[in-house]
């Protein structure tokens, strides 16, 4: 019986592992079954962004004007003046943003609409009203050179602003100058309605210059806006410098650097020195009255109004190249003008012919004072040290 029990009990074990094997067979079985998936998200409204708030005062007419969607597009935007007049836009290819693209008036109130449907298919729409500023008043800013036309080497751009600046750091910034090739330059204030930009050295003959004035829409402080942007193209010709010499009583012309021509001139006398540097030609007229009372010569004081002929002018104190008949004996020998370079005839009117805005003459010897930097376009008399410091 003993035995009998010895054997009952191992068949007891043997059973008892069968089943542990069995159950982690079962167990291993459970684990590796798929789970059930989750619920997929549910599609999403679309959010509409408008860039100006309900009630925003003083907006700049120049700020662009943006409606965007998300999880979403656009379905219809509207932009609408408060005479009812629709602002023209442009949406982005994929329909999730908008952007107006016609200036805005001044001192008017818009409204602003946009529809856009999202991922759940349903449509919302978000409207804002806005109000553009109001200036104190307005701006003009015209230029020399004019859009169109070919300078020389000397030309510096001019914006002549028809009212006080006084942001010329924002006017400035308003001015965005392009050329090609690039060129070093700087603005610097000769008062505070005009400002020059010029490169460090000559212009290189051909180079293309793009004037940006961005001014509408811009404070250019006290309460003055830009009335108008607008875009200015001008080409640099041939380098034309005339270097005219007191002493030797010559001017000797070079174009692109080579020497084309020495003609004698006389300069001013003792009593109207011309004055020494560097000169841009600016305008010429074929037949004029050289009138010393527009220059504060009055005629009892030994002013003058004398008829000439081919005179291009080289400074707004009244220095000119012109025709001067009359001191053809004195030419190349002595200065016996009133400040202008005189010439025969013939000459003066080939140095007519051939001159362009921004042409430049240089003038040494002269017994003179420096030219002011003020005087018509002296911009090269001012160091380029200084004229980087922009006298604001």
């Amino acid at each position: 019986m003993g035995m009998w029990g010895r054997r009952g009990t191992g068949l007891v074990a043997v059973g008892l592992a069968a089943t542990l094997i069995t159950g982690c067979s079962d167990d291993g079985a459970q684990g590796t079954a798929p789970s059930s998936s989750a619920a997929p998200p549910p599609p999403k409204s679309v959010t509409l962004t408008l860039a100006l708030n309900e009630g925003a005062a003083d907006v700049s007419p120049g700020l662009p004007v943006i409606a965007t969607a998300a999880d979403g597009k656009l379905t219809e935007v509207t932009l609408t003046s408060p005479e009812g007049k629709v602002v023209q836009g442009h949406m982005n290819a994929e329909s999730t943003q908008w952007t107006n693209g016609e200036m805005l008036g001044y001192g008017k109130t818009y409204k602003l609409s946009a529809t856009g449907v999202g991922e759940d298919g349903k449509p919302q729409t978000k409207t804002a009203s806005f109000t553009t500023v109001q200036p104190r008043t307005q701006t003009f800013v015209s230029t020399n050179p004019m859009d169109g036309t070919t300078v020389g080497v000397g030309q510096p751009l001019a914006f002549y602003f028809d009212e006080k600046v006084t942001d010329k750091i924002a006017a400035e910034s308003a001015i965005q100058i392009v050329t090609t090739p690039p060129v070093e330059g700087a603005f610097y204030w000769f008062n505070d309605k005009e400002v020059h930009w010029r490169p460090r050295e000559f212009w290189k003959p051909g180079t293309k210059i793009t004037m940006n004035i961005k001014v509408y829409g811009r404070n250019m402080g006290n309460g003055i806006y830009g009335q108008e942007d607008r875009v200015i193209n001008t080409t640099i010709g041939d380098s034309r410098i005339h270097e005219a010499d007191g002493g030797t009583h010559q001017v000797v012309t070079k174009v692109n650097g080579a020497v084309v021509r020495t003609v004698p001139t006389s300069m001013g006398n003792a009593a109207n020195t011309t004055p020494t540097g560097i000169y841009v030609v600016s305008e010429k007229h074929d037949h004029m009255i050289m009138d010393s009372t527009t220059y504060g010569l009055a005629l009892e004081n030994g002013g003058y109004k004398t008829p000439v002929d081919w005179a291009t002018r080289m400074s707004n104190s009244g220095i000119f190249v012109h025709s001067a008949p009359w001191s053809v004996g004195d030419q190349g020998h002595r200065n016996v003008s009133h400040g202008c370079l005189n010439m025969s005839p013939a000459n003066a009117k080939q140095f007519f012919d051939e001159a362009k805005p921004g042409d430049v003459v240089i003038v040494s010897n002269s017994g003179g004072p420096p030219l002011e930097s003020w005087d018509g376009f002296g911009d090269w008399q001012v160091p380029w040290d200084q004229w980087v410091k922009g006298n604001r």
